[in-house]
């Protein structure tokens, strides 16, 4: 892993879990074991989800495994299932509710999960805006989007259809602004758009990108927000001025397949299909970037919510494995101490 700036670098966890250290890098692999099944059934829906990992404190991710989800601590250095066989009691309401009342309760926000609705893989992702989304309706609701052309609206306490928004192609990826007031819909279409999250009806299109898009994420400040595409880019937008896209960030393999901001807005990770993510300084206008290369197709990537990790899923039947990269920060303003 190169170091290209100190101020905005990522680099692996000090500690060692078995095996060396090499290059600062940290791999964890087989301390959580294969991150993906073996069944036949993975390798044809694994592709498609690229947005299985989770991270709600500097400590505590979560993944999906084994169709199961798993909480990994990284102080205890040990794995907790937290919800069973996912493709089995996601056909079984009673359980449904059981289990989504207790994340509920315990304020579990999971990014994406699989359900197999219809008999088609249906992406499921919940807000980190969910809160104040909670707020402003005095309930959680969550945003699922739909290989059959839908996106839909869920009153997660009720277990009630909210709103059903329908569109001329598969809608691969939402996401909502901060204010909750916009929603970014990229799918089967280089065209993406942002919507009305009330109505459903077209706020503005955007135009730019050459093929299907399977990513899109929203900066902090509710202005900014990015697509990735199948065209081996990541567009920046500005939502006041979407004549243009601000900028354009190549990958090296393939699709960009999930994008994530900091909490803090200082950065924004792309991740490829496979064996790069790709962290920018967003606030030196995206010119500064940190390559961490690796083997193995990528499952997810997730910032802690104090920015001070990334935590990367990689999916591999043989070095499958959770990636953790810590921030190294700049102390040389302690030395006017000494």
């Amino acid at each position: 892993m190169s170091h290209q700036e100190e101020e905005m670098d990522y680099a692996a966890a000090d500690y060692e879990m078995g095996g060396e250290v090499e290059e600062d890098m940290y791999f964890a692999g087989r301390i959580m074991g294969d991150t993906e099944s073996d069944e036949e059934d993975d390798d044809e829906y694994n592709h498609l989800l690229r947005n299985l990992v989770w991270s709600t404190s500097k400590h505590d991710v979560y993944l999906m495994s084994h169709y199961s989800i798993i909480h990994w601590s990284s102080l205890s250095s040990k794995k907790t299932e937290v919800l069973m066989s996912l493709a089995m009691w996601l056909r079984v309401r009673n359980i449904l509710e059981v289990y989504w009342k207790d994340l509920l309760k315990h304020n579990i926000w999971i990014d994406l999960v699989s359900a197999f609705a219809r008999g088609q893989p249906m992406m499921i992702m919940l807000s980190r805006m969910l809160s104040r989304y909670m707020m402003v309706r005095g309930a959680v609701h969550f945003t699922a989007s739909n290989n059959d052309c839908g996106v839909r609206d869920f009153d997660m306490e009720r277990f009630q259809l909210i709103k059903h928004f329908s569109y001329p192609w598969p809608v691969n990826h939402t996401s909502l602004s901060p204010d909750g007031k916009v929603i970014a819909i990229v799918g089967d279409n280089p065209d993406g758009m942002l919507v009305d999250s009330q109505t459903g009806k077209t706020v503005a299109p955007l135009r730019g990108h050459f093929d299907f898009s399977f990513a899109s994420a929203w900066h902090p400040n509710g202005h900014i927000f990015a697509t990735g595409n199948q065209d081996k880019t990541c567009r920046v937008w500005d939502s006041r001025n979407l004549s243009k896209s601000v900028a354009v960030l190549k990958g090296n393999l393939g699709a960009i397949r999930s994008i994530r901001f900091t909490s803090d807005g200082q950065f924004m990770a792309m991740a490829e299909p496979a064996d790069f993510v790709h962290v920018y300084d967003v606030k030196n206008g995206y010119d500064k970037e940190q390559e961490i290369d690796f083997f193995g197709e990528i499952s997810g990537v997730s910032f802690s919510p104090d920015t001070d990790s990334l935590f990367i899923g990689v999916w591999d039947r043989t070095y499958g494995s959770l990636l953790q990269y810590n921030r190294c920060r700049n102390y040389s303003y302690l030395d006017s101490l000494l």
